[in-house]
């Protein structure tokens, strides 16, 4: 970063009113120093970072405060040098002080400790996005820029009282936010942080405690609201905080989360997981649809995810018959009584593959204690290595508590029909056959996917006792070879007096060992718990699809976005009543109904799609007309309406919904209905909607893929 050597301002000549140096001077003057802060900000940084980094790493607690640290400074550089200067959002005048609050991405101040820039997030910015004129929050006035190639194209003044108008506002008759919605689409989603209106700020800015609905209609601005409400969380709830969980957002497709890729970084935030329930889960990835909708229906209810704990619980039953166990000392009798003991051992929650090494434990410290008195005292690890060498003892807690893996489970369950009629009875004899596939009982689909992370979860590891076993062996060794050396050193002090004879000190020698360099294994990044859970495009979650990500969040905190008309399988339920069932009770509800995004020629041809087999459907109110009606042609015109569109648009998107065999091309989209969904185009061409199907599900398709479009509309129909 350089000083500021020209204009933060680059205005086109059709708006030389505003480059007025009494309108923009003071900005000019405060953009100097921003550019100068961070040219010292981003040097700081850089050398708190390599000292950092050049710091001894420590262990345990140091260790982790010290890549905490680096994971701080590095995001903040990162952030310091994408922006610059458009760090900054705007700027409010409070009627209490002349001096102008500049609103950033980020916090800033220069040498002195002066404030340059406000955090978006911190309280003192509320009103940048909060004020109206029916509740101005203290203003008199409030800028907002729009930031191009790094300079400002153009900026907005409004004004709250009536000595504002004296002179030095810029006034405008369109709203930043509207103008901004008037401006091309591009392959990432627009930046809206300048622009995020009051109706959304109240929900990005509500509590985190339990669950809120986001509810709105296409064009509402859920999604801004769901992405701005992560980074705000985040910044403004201690109990959030990566140390706690933070943060996970879950979108519904593979082309949603590309499309926001780049905002969360931009709201200057970076520590917010992103993923789809597919991601959740090993073989998501290679999964399929299910086929039959009956047997989708059958795999979606919270029961059957339960039956997941009796499919588990039927390899958790003690031997009802004792046995003699042959040791090295002597013959012990271990009864049914001592098994039962043993099975009831593990701590409540502990995974079954995780929960056979704590069995062990309690059959050695049983079997032990069941040596004479008149024995001679046994070490418990030669014990223990005695126990494992009697095949009959292993085999018979291998048969009783057998490592488990959730494929193996899930699969039987589909292969097995008496299995699958124990673990859920309520199922009827035809809905088990539906069930069944003993040709490929583990071609998963996408229905299976609950079922698999719920196994996965309840089961644990069934490498992590090997692993364990591993890992104290290695601190064994290691133990061992420290105590060779220290044992030199000891021999070396001939006067026996030194500061090494404290090493003769247990505690002091194992803490000569680095257990944190010995092998662990990687967490599962995605596996939680998280403090808290943001779901975008809520409203197509099944109620099995919902416990995947409630065992991911036991504070049952979440952010919940949708729009019940948008559900392609149906939602005839309100929102609280569908929550309750799943397991989160204490819910609130929010409504967005203002359309700030699709234009009124649009939402007119889109209301009656919906309406028609959503009659209460909650259809938003549209705020802009673009002038260009909706066109309607042959699918023959495909190409001509996309050649004629980018010859006359040099910037934006287009996007051909309901032609799979259409190949994209260079700011051409081609999507199903389905991979549309939260995603925003400044064309869509819609073909063949009447293909997309009857009912709610061809009726939902019709509705979202026509509500993509930003600007213009072509319906094409073969005949």
């Amino acid at each position: 970063m350089t000083p500021l050597t020209t204009s933060a301002f680059d205005l086109p000549d059709r708006l030389a009113a505003k480059a007025d140096p009494a309108l923009i001077g003071d900005d000019e003057r405060h953009f100097a120093a921003i550019a100068e802060s961070l040219e010292a900000t981003i040097a700081e940084l850089s050398d708190r970072l390599d000292a950092v980094r050049r710091a001894p790493g420590g262990k345990g607690r140091e260790a982790m405060d010290r890549d905490i640290e680096v994971h701080r400074l590095t995001g903040r550089l990162r952030a310091l040098r994408r922006f610059g200067l458009d760090l900054c959002l705007g700027h409010v005048v409070r009627a209490d002080d002349v001096e102008p609050v500049y609103i950033g991405r980020l916090g800033l101040t220069d040498s002195e400790g002066r404030r340059l820039l406000v955090d978006w997030r911190s309280p003192a910015a509320e009103p940048f996005f909060a004020a109206t004129h029916a509740d101005p929050m203290g203003l008199v006035s409030r800028r907002r820029y729009r930031w191009t190639g790094g300079r400002i194209g153009d900026y907005w003044d409004e004004v709250f009282t009536t000595e504002a108008l004296e002179g030095h506002a810029a006034l405008d008759d369109q709203s930043a936010f509207i103008a901004s919605l008037g401006g091309n689409r591009s392959a990432r989603m627009r930046d809206v942080l300048a622009t995020i209106q009051a109706d959304q700020d109240a929900v990005i800015r509500a509590g985190s405690r339990g669950a809120l609905v986001v509810d709105g209609g296409p064009g509402t601005g859920k999604t801004v609201v769901a992405l701005h409400r992560s980074a705000y969380l985040l910044y403004s709830d201690p109990r959030l905080g990566h140390r706690r969980g933070g943060v996970l957002f879950v979108g519904p497709h593979q082309p949603y989360l590309s499309y926001v890729a780049d905002v969360l970084p931009s709201l200057g935030e970076e520590g917010v997981r992103t993923c789809t329930v597919r991601d959740l889960v090993a073989e998501g990835t290679k999964a399929g649809a299910e086929a039959d909708p009956e047997v989708a229906r059958l795999k979606s209810t919270v029961d059957m995810v339960k039956a997941i704990e009796k499919a588990v619980r039927f390899y958790e039953e003690p031997p009802t018959e004792g046995m003699a166990v042959t040791t090295h000392w002597s013959d012990l009798w271990l009864s049914a009584d001592d098994w039962a003991d043993a099975f009831a051992a593990p701590d409540p929650g502990t995974p079954h593959n995780e929960a056979r090494e704590q069995i062990w434990e309690e059959l050695t410290t049983i079997l032990l204690d069941k040596l004479g008195e008149d024995e001679e005292e046994v070490s418990p690890e030669l014990f223990r290595r005695s126990l494992r060498q009697d095949r009959e003892l292993v085999e018979t807690l291998n048969r009783a508590w057998p490592l488990l893996e959730a494929a193996d489970l899930v699969g039987d369950l589909w292969s097995v029909p008496a299995y699958l009629r124990m673990c859920a009875p309520w199922l009827d004899p035809e809905e088990v056959r539906k069930l069944q596939r003993k040709e490929a009982p583990q071609a998963w689909t996408v229905s299976d996917l609950p079922l698999l992370d719920a196994a996965r979860q309840r089961l644990g590891d069934p490498e992590a006792a090997r692993r364990q076993r591993r890992r104290e062996a290695a601190v064994a060794a290691e133990r061992a070879r420290m105590a060779d050396v220290i044992g030199d050193l000891l021999q070396a002090d001939d006067d026996g007096e030194g500061a090494v004879t404290m090493l003769r000190g247990r505690d002091l020698q194992d803490s000569l060992v680095d257990e944190t360099a010995l092998p662990v294994a990687d967490p599962e990044p995605l596996a939680g718990p998280f403090a808290h859970v943001v779901v975008d495009e809520a409203q197509e979650l099944t109620d099995a699809e919902w416990q995947m990500l409630l065992l991911r969040c036991p504070s049952r905190s979440f952010t919940i976005v949708g729009d019940r008309a948008q559900a392609r399988h149906g939602f005839t339920e309100s929102w609280l009543e569908r929550l309750e069932r799943i397991g989160l009770d204490r819910a609130t509800v929010a409504s967005l109904s203002i359309n700030y995004r699709t234009p009124e020629e649009v939402m007119a041809e889109a209301e009656p799609a919906i309406r028609a087999a959503l009659p209460d459907a909650n259809v938003p109110t549209s705020v802009r007309s673009s002038g260009i009606p909706v066109v309607h042609g042959a699918v023959s015109e495909l190409d001509a309406v996309l050649d004629g569109w980018l010859a006359e648009h040099a910037e934006g998107v287009a996007c051909v919904i309901g032609a799979p065999d259409f190949r994209a091309r260079p700011r051409v989209r081609s999507l199903t209905p389905e991979l549309s969904k939260g995603l925003e185009f400044d064309l869509v061409v819609l073909v063949d909607p009447e293909a997309f199907g009857g009912g709610v599900e061809g009726a939902v398709d019709r509705y979202v893929a026509m509500t993509r479009a930003t600007q213009r509309l072509v319906v094409l129909r073969s005949s």
